[in-house]
Parts: structure tokens; C-alpha cells; sequence
């Protein structure tokens, strides 16, 4: 699934360039993506497309955001602290946080790898018509390496 996804985002500049899904499945096929593969992709846009919608950005809170224990079971302390991270340093609000823990836990597996988080976070960027700065941009492309030490916010 994350390799449509990471397709989607280098093949349309927008979201609003990719097709309608019936002609989006039909080019995936095409392309030589797996149709179970093609339905997860569509369904968890689906499902992105409808979180982003519901969320009023006029409510955004500068509050501590607690997680719940299943939270952390399922994301995993490596994906709470790069969600931390980015969300201190100022490159995600609390609605896209939000936003980007349901995704998160919408993928049934755990706990969410690093690789996987960040491109969960470029496709809510993508989705929002909005490119990750320079400082992201590194964070998000950055090497993998979930062994690494832990970055600090001085």
C-alpha cells in the first residue's frame, strides 16, 4: 500500500490531478500495482480525505496531547517521539497531529515503523496542498534508522 502512496505523490503534483478512484485503480492496475493492494490505498485516502474534512482548524490547541496506552502499543515510542518532534518544531499543527496518530492507527499493524509514519505525514501534507519546508522535508527523506540516537530539541 505505501508503495501507491509514495507513487501517488511523485506521479501528481496535487491530489487534485490524481483521477476520480475508478480511473485511479484502472491506472494503478495498469502501472502493475496488486488490486488488494490498489483497494487499501484508496480506502485509507478515503479515509484521510474524510479525517481532514471533519477537522475545524479554528479549534487548534497549544496543549500537552497525552497519549492512551493502545496508542503507544500500536504506534510505537519511535513514531509518538517523531510525531512529538515534529509537532514541537512547529511543523505540524495539533488538528494535522491528530490527523496523522488516526491514520496511524487505521493500518492495523504495530508498531508503525518510522519509514511508514513519514510518509503517512508527507501524504497529509500532499493531501492538504501543502509542501513540507526544508526543515521537514530533511525529517521525512532522512535515513531510516530507527537504531540512531534520538534527536534533540535544544
Amino acid at each position: 500500500m505505501f508503495d501507491i502512496l509514495v507513487y501517488l505523490y511523485e506521479t501528481y503534483y496535487r491530489p487534485d490531478a490524481c483521477p476520480e478512484p475508478a480511473a485511479l485503480a484502472r491506472k494503478l492496475s495498469a502501472v502493475g500495482f496488486d488490486d488488494v493492494e490498489i483497494t487499501e490505498a484508496l480506502d485509507w485516502l478515503h479515509g484521510l480525505t474524510e479525517m481532514a474534512s471533519t477537522v475545524d482548524p479554528s479549534l487548534e490547541s497549544s496543549g500537552t496531547r497525552f497519549y492512551i496506552d493502545q496508542e503507544v502499543d500500536t504506534l510505537g515510542t519511535a513514531a509518538v517521539g517523531f510525531i512529538q518532534f515534529l509537532e514541537l518544531a512547529g511543523l505540524l499543527s495539533a488538528s494535522q497531529r491528530e490527523i496523522v496518530i488516526e491514520r496511524a492507527l487505521a493500518l492495523d499493524e504495530a508498531p508503525v515503523t518510522l519509514g511508514k509514519l513519514k510518509i503517512i505525514v508527507l501524504m497529509l501534507l500532499w493531501s492538504q496542498g501543502k509542501e513540507p519546508d526544508a526543515l521537514m522535508f530533511d525529517d521525512l527523506f532522512g535515513a531510516d534508522d530507527e537504531d540512531a540516537e534520538p534527536r534533540l530539541l535544544h
